[in-house]
């Protein structure tokens, strides 16, 4: 278990999270200055909007960590090297990229892995703040009002330092691809817990109801939904175990219906980058099953996501959110083509991620704001009275 803190320094610990600080003091800046004459709901609105917005920056900027092999650019966390910054810590750059040219550490690649730490810093200052506000209101308000109660801020407050502890261990457990995909997935559910709280108090800003949708189609919403979370734990485990150019054709795969794969090596859970949870290296047959079970599960979601379009444009106060399923759902074949027949480039690699926590936001967000209808009950006509 020591093996796991041999590269954990906390010593610019309070330096990093100082940075962090400060970054986050221009987006608060200027919410209180776009809003200085606003009601406390319609800032916390606006905040909350604007850390919805970096937080899925942040997702974007993590993806592009991973993708340039970034993510060891400084070996130890949560500094460089024992330094806030690559700055203090181009000596031993310098030292590590001499030793291993085509290595992991390089000065560009720890610029762009601090980057990504001091944004995560700074969005989890702005989720403090929310956390810190929602309870000041709910704790001076003379009538409380359940719709105002803190818990989802504060919800959102633990789960930004589980996310946090989580970028820790992608650092010192070396890229452990269990441990990078579900620090994908906790930023996505980081971002659904935003989109549950800006939905809301969207509706109670604007005082408006939540939709009412029937029973069938709120179901329907929730299945896609959860289908969509487990196609994208697989586009996780794609690319954290470097299977994307596994099948470089299209529709098959190394000019098959059915390739040689091997899925047991493929989902054996708790093993090293590139490694068998013996040490011995993974075969090509386990990539393969890899990428084969993602790309089957593409064309099950997709169908899936296509219908749940077509059925919210059927719902005036969703058809905004159907166009965006629509849209979104496209651009996800799309990039999802172009990193196979095109060999993974960057670009295309960075927007199918962003697909993929768009689509969730965009679902998280039509069920925050809707509800189940309830049943329809014919109102009876009283009889005449006798004459």
């Amino acid at each position: 278990m020591m093996a796991v803190f041999d590269f954990l320094d906390a010593s610019p610990l309070l330096r990093v999270m100082g940075l962090g600080l400060l970054m986050a003091l221009l987006p608060l800046a200027w919410v209180a200055w776009r809003n200085k004459a606003a009601t406390p709901l319609r800032r916390h609105q606006a905040l909350t909007l604007l850390t919805l917005f970096l937080t899925f920056d942040l997702i974007l900027f993590g993806a592009f960590t991973r993708l340039t092999d970034s993510g060891l650019g400084c070996p130890d966390w949560p500094g460089c090297y024992g330094s806030a910054s690559p700055l203090g810590a181009s000596a031993a750059i310098a030292s590590a990229q001499d030793a291993m040219p085509t290595g992991p550490v390089t000065h560009g690649k720890a610029w762009i892995e601090m980057i990504h730490r001091y944004l995560a810093t700074s969005v989890g200052v702005l989720i403090l703040v929310l956390a810190v506000g929602s309870w000041r209101r709910w704790r001076k308000a003379d009538v409380r009002d359940p719709a105002d109660a803190p818990w989802w801020p504060l919800l959102t407050l633990f789960w930004v330092c589980v996310q946090g502890a989580f970028g820790a261990l992608t650092v010192t457990m070396k890229l452990f691809p269990a441990i990078v995909t579900l620090h994908l997935m906790g930023g996505l559910v980081l971002l659904a817990m935003l989109g549950v709280q800006a939905a809301r108090t969207s509706l109670r800003t604007a005082q408006r109801a939540p939709v009412d949708l029937t029973p069938g189609l709120r179901v329907f919403l929730w299945l896609v939904l959860l289908l969509l979370a487990v196609q994208v734990a697989l586009g996780g485990w794609v690319s954290t175990n470097y299977a994307v150019l596994a099948c470089s054709d299209f529709p098959t795969c190394q000019n098959s219906w059915w390739p040689a794969m091997n899925f047991t090596q493929g989902f054996e859970l708790w093993r090293g980058l590139g490694l068998t949870g013996q040490g011995e290296h993974i075969s090509f047959a386990a990539l393969t099953a890899i990428h084969w079970t993602h790309r089957l599960m593409a064309f099950v979601v997709l169908l899936l996501l296509g219908a749940l379009a077509w059925q919210l444009n059927r719902v005036r106060p969703l058809r905004m959110h159907s166009r965006w399923l629509a849209f979104l759902t496209a651009l996800q074949l799309a990039t999802g083509l172009s990193n196979v027949v095109l060999g993974w480039p960057l670009l295309a690699a960075v927007l199918h991620t962003g697909g993929a926590a768009a689509l969730v936001l965009v679902m998280v967000w039509a069920l925050a704001a809707s509800q189940t209808a309830p049943p329809f009950v014919p109102k009876l006509s009283d009889p005449r009275p006798p004459a």
